[in-house]
């Protein structure tokens, strides 16, 4: 076990309370992951070979060590907030739904159009694409 770095790693609870912790959360798999990381620091391991341990990216471990620096535990707690919000509510959704009904070929460069002018919003053709899969329509 090398120890030719040192990081530092808030000691937000005891080694005990750790394990305690860990033995607590072994349910939670993710979070039981993050706390085998923390532990591994605790027992003087470098971030290289704590990582390379649990098979995670460097990125992934510093990230890790930032959110329990500062928030102990519940920085360690995966938080699904599930992406960035719609541009488009669900009522103009709707709304474009209807409106491509009244003709059968539209090209998403069209559709692009309408959302523009219809909604002030703009999207790329990518994602005109994906909306008009999702509702169905042939583009």
């Amino acid at each position: 076990m090398g120890r030719n770095r040192a990081y530092y790693v808030a000691k937000k609870i005891s080694y005990g309370d750790l394990e305690k912790t860990i033995k607590g959360k072994e349910k939670e798999l993710r979070v039981l992951n993050r706390l085998y990381f923390i532990r591994f620091l605790y027992q003087g391991y470098v971030i290289e070979e704590a990582s390379e341990k649990l098979g995670i990216t460097m990125p992934t471990a510093y990230e890790w060590l930032k959110r329990w620096n500062k928030a102990g535990y519940d920085g360690l707690v995966p938080n699904f907030n599930g992406g960035p919000k719609p541009k488009l509510s669900e009522e103009e959704i709707e709304i474009l739904k209807n409106l491509l009904k009244h003709k059968d070929d539209w090209k998403l460069k069209e559709v692009r159009k309408l959302i523009k002018e219809q909604f002030g919003v703009e999207h790329s053709e990518m994602h005109v694409g994906r909306i008009v899969v999702k509702l169905k329509q042939v583009p």
